[in-house]
């Protein structure tokens, strides 16, 4: 089985000790891309950091987090987020809206989360959205982005099938992550719903492991257990299930493999 893990924290504190070894799981367990995500501008710089040692197989993301929202200042910080995607930041994000907490209004947050979708715009990158208890104006501002011609996806998505539609018209993606493993999950009816060329899988690590390694420190090896439930859902082999997740994230994030390292 061939994977990319199309969302995984590899610049969180948990993994300071052993990045490296844990990058090397996750070639030996099939993954051909990692996209190190930046859900702050901290987080961003040491992605990227791991990205030079490891160009061509890790990829990072610059965003500020809705958590964040209320620190967000337009001024200071998109000119940071642009100045990483002119370093190689491959996508907008970790960015979206999460009313669950109030660390944030939803003010602070819709404020942050157009901010930054403009600037995707600008750039021309995907936006990679974070979405919780907040579906109705998620699915506002991302029909409102789709016809703007900005593309993104809707990472570790557990939402409703109405907000999945509506991210599915304005062209963007969808990515599953460990969660659907779990024997809480229920809506197998979602996992089948998204369509071939926008499915993704991800880690979202170090948290969220699949079974059965829940409970554990999460990380990019484990995708490939995400990659074979969804395989078992819709029908097909993992290793066709595979393919899908790894064609789909070269082509959202224009992904500058060369043809010989991966078949899809």
């Amino acid at each position: 089985m061939r994977f990319i893990d199309s969302h995984t924290h590899l610049a969180d504190p948990k993994f300071t000790d052993d990045v490296d070894e844990v990058i090397a799981r996750a070639r030996e367990a099939g993954a051909v891309a990692l996209v190190a995500i930046g859900e702050s501008l901290e987080a961003a710089g040491r992605a990227r950091a791991i990205v030079e040692r490891c160009r061509g197989f890790v990829y990072h993301t610059a965003g500020v987090h809705p958590f964040d929202a209320a620190r967000f200042d337009s001024l200071r910080d998109i000119p940071a987020i642009r100045a990483e995607v002119e370093q190689g930041a491959v996508a907008v994000g970790e960015c979206g809206l999460d009313y669950s907490y109030d660390t944030s209004t939803p003010v602070q947050q819709r404020r942050a989360f157009a901010d930054q979708l403009a600037l995707a715009a600008e750039m021309g990158r995907p936006v990679i959205v974070h979405t919780r208890q907040a579906e109705d104006d998620t699915a506002a501002m991302v029909r409102e982005a789709g016809a703007a011609g900005i593309g993104g996806v809707l990472h570790c998505y557990t939402g409703g099938h109405q907000l999945a539609h509506t991210a599915l018209e304005a062209g963007w993606y969808i990515s599953f992550s460990g969660i659907v493993t779990f024997k809480t999950w229920e809506d197998e009816a979602l996992l089948r719903l998204v369509p071939d060329d926008r499915v993704l899988a991800e880690s979202d690590a170090p948290y969220l492991a699949p079974v059965p390694n829940r409970g554990k420190r999460n990380e990019p090896a484990w995708v490939a257990r995400t990659v074979e439930r969804l395989a078992a859902a819709r029908g097909v082999t993992p290793e066709a299930m595979g393919a899908l997740v790894t064609a789909n994230a070269l082509r959202l994030f224009s992904l500058p493999l060369l043809s010989s390292e991966v078949s899809v």
